[in-house]
């Protein structure tokens, strides 16, 4: 995930960067269209890939997908590092962000897949706070090397990237497998032996026993009532009540309002937008946009203890104002451009020096909520045989509306002005109503616990639905599954140890929660 903010962050210092605008003759205003599409047309490779781990995540599981996504995108940086033209650099932005795609819809899946469910919301926030770390870091980067001057400006930021694609070619072969995909795939013992890895246990406790059973019995569900994807988009809604298209829909909807909500219109071009709208010089920009992702990054460790606290709702609504904040730091942001562009020169700098703050009280805002839970809840919300298909589809609908906020973002700075930033007040200010009304609750949960949820006919409306929206684990879920552990208790008795300890840990979760929750992987 550090690659990823990384390669995500890099361009916004890269486009501001002289001697990248002169080589690829993208300078002046004739050539801001350009200039946007170079930068965008990065999101367009990333939703291809994020399509693609549609069939390959199935196929090739987790840990294969991500070492193919990496080495996709070794190939798409050196091409971008060696760009003497557009086409080259256009084809490089596409090959990196195919490689990426592959891997930002495989890594939250395979997070999820191998966590418990207390910790397992925390994992994936922190997976998002190491992309908020290479995101800084690219900035950082960007800002040290625009003293350099020449082609080492730009080319050496490039080429940085490779640190962590060796990283994740040494460290990934050595990581567990999905145990979900390993049972969905018949390689049962061995999914076993994962399962009992991470509970530092035994294959024959009753609790590693009763976790390959409840996920063989979701697979089994899903394979004998899930549809291809031919049937959902003629609107198939098939045997079993598995809710898969609301499911789905739901997961994707948390990416595109991500993405609606203007991150990344001050992710790419914040040097870019201080410049052109706030009036600074490029120096002073980029040195402001290294120090506001610093901030992002210290925010964003807000949502690590919180995101099970809160739950998944309050994280996306108005706990901590998250939604609320970043609605009136946009409305902030308008009004004051909107006065540095009626007002005399000395005024109108100051007006327009005062919106830099809530740029970056944006920034905190949205690192506390809408960071990390968006990547987060299509790898919850779906089910077994979908849950590889939903991520990516969610990672695909990320990236589709990011190619088009980063491509309209600086021919809208340039025609509309102080207008531009009406529409992302207005796109925060509607997310509110649309996550109270329509999206369950998931933490405290486990993915099989979701599962019960839909196939109990799940009303659209959830807000009246107190299991559907409590941030605790409701107690019909914890008894059932008490009950599973007991009776594989009674009959497997091969390991006595490992069930006396399995009981007590459960009986202290139940103490600790106040009633059993227990953990999951």
């Amino acid at each position: 995930m550090m690659l990823f903010g990384y390669d995500q962050g890099v361009f916004g210092g890269v486009v501001v960067t002289e001697d990248y605008l002169v080589t690829l003759d993208l300078q002046g205003p004739s050539r801001t269209k350009l200039l946007g599409t170079v930068t965008a047309i990065y999101d367009v490779g990333c939703f291809f890939g994020a399509i693609a781990a549609f069939s390959l995540g199935e196929m090739l599981g987790r840990k294969k997908t991500i070492l193919l996504g990496t080495s996709i995108m070794s190939i798409g940086a050196i091409l971008q590092i060696a760009a003497f033209g557009v086409p080259q650099m256009i084809v490089g932005r596409i090959v990196a962000g195919i490689g990426n795609g592959l891997n930002t819809a495989t890594a939250p899946v395979w997070q999820a897949e191998t966590s418990k469910a207390a910790w397992r919301g925390k994992l994936v926030v922190i997976e998002m706070i190491l992309n908020i770390a290479g995101f800084s870091l690219s900035n950082w980067v960007t800002y040290g090397f625009s003293f350099v001057g020449g082609p080492v400006s730009w080319r050496m930021p490039l080429v940085l990237q490779f640190i962590f694609i060796f990283v994740l070619f040494a460290t990934t072969p050595w990581l567990p497998e999905s145990p979900r995909w390993l049972i969905a795939h018949g390689r049962i013992e061995e999914a076993e032996k994962i399962i009992a890895d991470l509970e530092a246990t035994t294959i024959d406790d009753p609790w590693v026993v009763t976790e390959s059973k409840e996920i063989q019995w979701a697979a089994e569900f899903e394979r004998e009532n899930g549809m291809s994807w031919t049937d959902l988009l003629k609107g198939k809604t098939g045997a079993g009540n598995t809710c898969t298209i609301r499911r789905l829909l739901l997961g994707a909807g948390t990416q595109a309002m991500q993405q609606l909500a203007g991150i990344n219109v001050t992710s790419y071009y914040l040097p870019t937008v201080l410049v052109e709208s706030v009036k600074l010089e490029n120096s002073l920009a980029r040195l402001l946009a290294a120090c506001n992702s610093v901030s992002y990054l210290l925010f964003s460790l807000i949502g690590i203890p919180n995101v099970e606290r809160w739950g998944r709702r309050k994280m996306m609504m108005t706990n901590s104002e998250n939604l609320a904040g970043q609605c009136f730091c946009y409305l902030m942001i308008t009004i004051l451009i909107r006065y540095s562009e009626i007002l005399e020169e000395n005024a109108a700098t100051k007006v327009a020096s005062a919106s830099i703050a809530f740029f970056f009280l944006y920034y905190v805002f949205f690192g506390i909520g809408w960071q990390g839970v968006p990547w987060l809840y299509p790898t919850e919300i779906n089910s077994l045989a979908y849950r590889t298909k939903g991520a990516a589809l969610g990672t695909a609908t990320n990236w589709a509306f990011n190619f088009m906020v980063v491509e309209i973002t600086p021919i809208g700075i340039q025609s509309l002005q102080w207008k531009f930033y009406i529409i992302w007040t207005i796109f925060n200010a509607s997310f509110v109503p649309i996550v109270y009304l329509f999206y369950p609750e998931t933490a405290d949960r486990t993915l099989e616990d979701i599962d019960r949820l839909f196939r109990d006919d799940a009303k659209i409306f959830v807000f009246r639905d107190k299991d559907a929206i409590s941030e605790k684990r409701p107690l019909k879920y914890v008894e059932h599954y008490e009950n599973e552990v007991r009776r594989n208790s009674s009959v497997i008795s091969a390991n006595p140890e490992a069930m006396k300890k399995r009981l007590a840990s459960v009986a202290k979760a139940n103490e600790e929660e106040g009633w059993g929750h227990d953990e999951k992987v």
